[in-house]
């Protein structure tokens, strides 16, 4: 599955676009490990001059907390079986206080 699309790119809020919107901020797209309970729930992310993809997410892993996260990370994680990180297909947009 790829895991960012033409159409994700160009809807995605570029970084910083929604930092003072707290709990209001929207998550756009929702990542996970099919393997784990660690799930990426992304609120912005833009291009970096090097042609790399750099999100903004809350990370909910150990524990949930906000962080960066780069698609080339993602892509590198495997699971059992070389199970890659999968992008939930059925993600509607939320805001965040409704998934803390």
């Amino acid at each position: 599955m790829k895991l960012l699309t033409k159409e994700i790119k160009e809807k995605l809020p570029k970084l910083y676009a929604q930092e003072d919107k707290g709990d209001d901020a929207i998550v756009h797209i929702k990542f996970f490990t099919p393997w784990s309970n660690w799930t990426w729930f992304i609120l912005e992310g833009e291009e970096t001059a090097e042609g790399e993809w750099l999100f903004f997410a809350l990370v909910d892993g150990f524990e949930k907390e906000f962080g960066y996260v780069s698609l080339k990370e993602l892509e590198s994680l495997k699971g059992p079986g070389g199970l890659g990180v999968e992008r939930d297909k059925f993600w509607e947009p939320k805001r965040v206080g409704d998934i803390r």
